[in-house]
């Protein structure tokens, strides 16, 4: 977040801030009803889609029978609009007969016809319960004018009383489709589905205050529609010979009427844009009544949950821009996520769940949006991180280390902590006074060859250079990160620099003759706790380790000189380095220390035997100096050019009473 800077993070936040808008309302905004630009209209046909291929597949449904105005009616009948009322006062004392269970009628009576007083005569003298149909000029301004408003009032008070009653044929047509129940409007009866269920003894409690999604249902077979139909001519007028057949259609069942004309009174709904169908109004009431009957109330989503849905998108998005994967396997997870997105609609589709309204195409624009922002600011940020830990570190450290930094640079903060280390001191002998005997040129040109010999050394045993010293190599082990493998790696790093030396000396005395000898390269290995961080100032920083474990390395490196050995190590360094290699060389007091100091060299072929006598030479020196001095001769006497022992031997003869040789 430092990285990225107070202006990136404020654009940040705010496009952050959008895409949880359009994740949550990608529908409509906030207010409710006015559509969301760009979003809205996918999100519908996203709806729409899961809808149709969601919608149970069904054979046509016994229960509701339509009965029907077509276009060969009002040929026949030779009037077009307003409906024949005749013709329907006819109907409707016929089907009194047929033992129908409720008849609604979804027609408006708004404008007076000849066979008015026909038609109210026949409504009040029905003993089937019949729901007629009533709109206002409130909910429905665009048919219903304040005269026409009147009339409605007036005939609805002619058939009060009777077993005719008032319904209300008002459906939602939002965004141009009728996909949800409509609102609940005071003032207005209730819908004629329910008035006619609740005529015919149905409770529909569950059902009183439902405005969800109309669950539409799909016909099995394309030539069953979903509901018979009746063309209303032959219920006005029917053939005494088909009668009985026409009663066994309408006994126990619902009885709507209305138009089914190719120009009038078609309706949009979720499946139009799959299927192209525009079915009747009439049909859409059917449909109601069947899904009351059915119990099937789509559960609604609560707020709080397309709430938390929109937060996770975002979230996610942010946190995926932040992996720093490669793309082959940040894709998956994209694709999994997407797939997710898709998914969870369709799924909740199919569990019965009402999935208006969610924000389906709106998690997907919101996650890109979301991803797209913080994936700006994170390059910006990962920029400078990088940069500056490239400044700091350089080439001085391994690989996979330099990548765990990269990954947390909060490693490279400025500052310190304390910790455990493994540390290596090398000291090349004699270069500095050959270098006063040789042209600088040459100097320079040997010393980077030394220097970078020993470099690879360390690198590859995975350690971090602390330092050049002229010629001297100062690295460690066990920072900014630590592997369980440090100790033995420092331990075998410390002797292959050791036989780095020893390359560079024979590469340098085959170079030219002429050259000064180059002496021993002289190692000295030390584990203890070091301050490790960064350390310097705002212009310039170094990343170091401070300390005596540091300290002591240095003079356990200068004591290889008077012990006549090349690479030497503390008690402590060897025990926690895992290896059996070591040979135990008696006990200093270094230069500068005051506490003793147990040594150890290593020796990969030394005989097990002669390690195990220079051990105990060590434990027995304190106590019993003359037999230490006895172990110590007889291992020298066995490895005669060996300079080390010989100069143990000598040591073991100086000890104190505590069994250490103090350096001079």
């Amino acid at each position: 977040m430092r990285a990225a800077g107070r202006l990136q993070l404020a654009a940040t936040v705010l496009v952050l801030a959008g895409a949880l808008f359009i994740a949550r309302f990608s529908w409509v905004l906030p207010d409710g009803t006015v559509p969301t630009p760009l979003t809205s209209e996918a999100e519908r046909a996203f709806y729409d889609l899961r809808a149709y291929y969601a919608a149970d597949l069904v054979e046509q449904d016994s229960r509701i029978v339509l009965v029907a105005y077509t276009d060969q009616t009002l040929i026949n009948a030779r009037k077009r609009s307003p409906l024949d009322r005749g013709m329907l006062a006819r109907t409707l004392r016929n089907l009194d007969a047929m033992g129908a269970k409720a008849i609604g009628i979804d027609i408006l009576f708004d404008q007076p016809q000849d066979e008015d007083a026909e038609l109210v005569a026949t409504l009040k003298a029905m003993k089937t319960p019949v729901a007629v149909a009533y709109a206002n000029v409130a909910t429905n301004e665009d048919d219903v004018v304040y005269e026409q408003q009147q009339y409605l009032d007036a005939f609805q008070a002619e058939i009060a009383g009777s077993r005719a009653k008032s319904a209300s044929i008002r459906l939602d047509n939002t965004f141009g489709a009728t996909r949800v129940w409509p609102t609940i409007v005071p003032g207005l009866p209730p819908l004629l589905g329910r008035v006619m269920l609740a005529d015919a003894g149905v409770s529909t409690a569950r059902f009183e205050g439902y405005e969800g999604a109309l669950d539409y249902r799909r016909p099995r077979y394309v030539d069953a529609p979903l509901f018979a139909s009746l063309q209303i001519d032959l219920l006005a007028d029917p053939d005494p010979e088909v009668l009985p057949l026409l009663a066994d259609q309408i006994r126990g069942k619902y009885v709507l009427i209305g138009g089914d004309i190719v120009d009038y009174d078609r309706v949009e709904t979720t499946f139009t844009s799959i299927n192209g169908e525009l079915p009747p109004g009439l049909a859409v009431h059917a449909e109601t009544i069947a899904q009351m009957l059915d119990g099937r109330m789509l559960a609604p989503i609560p707020q709080w949950v397309l709430w938390a849905m929109a937060v996770l998108v975002v979230l996610s998005a942010a946190l995926t821009a932040l992996l720093e994967w490669p793309v082959r396997r940040v894709a998956p997870f994209v694709v999994a996520l997407f797939a997710g997105f898709i998914g969870i609609p369709v799924w909740l589709q199919l569990r019965d769940v009402d999935t208006y309204g969610l924000p389906a195409v709106g998690w997907l624009v919101g996650w890109i949006i979301a991803f797209a922002a913080v994936t700006a600011a994170a390059r910006a940020a990962g920029s400078a991180q990088r940069n500056f830990a490239t400044g700091a570190l350089g080439k001085y450290i391994p690989r996979d280390i330099a990548q765990a930094i990269i990954d947390k640079p909060e490693l490279l903060a400025l500052g310190g902590e304390k910790r455990a280390i493994f540390v290596l001191f090398s000291d090349l002998e004699g270069f500095t006074a050959m270098s006063h005997a040789i042209p600088p040129e040459m100097v320079a040109k040997l010393l980077n060859r030394y220097l970078d010999m020993l470099s690879r050394v360390v690198l590859e045993h995975g350690g971090v250079i602390d330092k050049f010293v002229g010629d001297a190599v100062v690295a460690f082990w066990g920072a900014p990160i630590s592997r369980p493998d440090d100790g033995e790696r420092a331990a075998r790093a410390g002797y292959a620099v050791w036989q780095a030396g020893e390359a560079f000396r024979r590469e340098v005395a085959a170079m030219d003759a002429s050259l000064p000898p180059i002496g021993r390269t002289r190692v000295g290995l030390h584990h203890g706790e070091a301050v490790i961080g960064n350390f310097g100032g705002a212009n310039r920083i170094q990343y170091t380790a401070l300390g005596d474990a540091m300290n002591t390395a240095a003079r356990l490196e200068a004591a290889n000189k008077p012990l006549g050995s090349s690479v030497i190590a503390s008690r402590e360094f060897a025990e926690a380095s895992g290896l059996d290699w070591w040979r135990a060389m008696g006990r200093v007091r270094l230069r500068g220390r005051a506490q003793a100091v147990d040594l150890f060299e290593p020796a990969p072929g030394f005989p097990a035997d002669d390690r195990a006598a220079l051990e105990q030479a060590a434990a027995r020196a304190a106590v019993h100096p003359a037999e230490a001095i006895a172990l110590a001769q007889a291992v020298a006497g066995r490895h005669p050019q060996d300079s080390a022992l010989e100069c143990l031997v000598q040591r073991l003869r100086q000890i104190d009473e505590e069994g250490t040789y103090v350096l001079s």
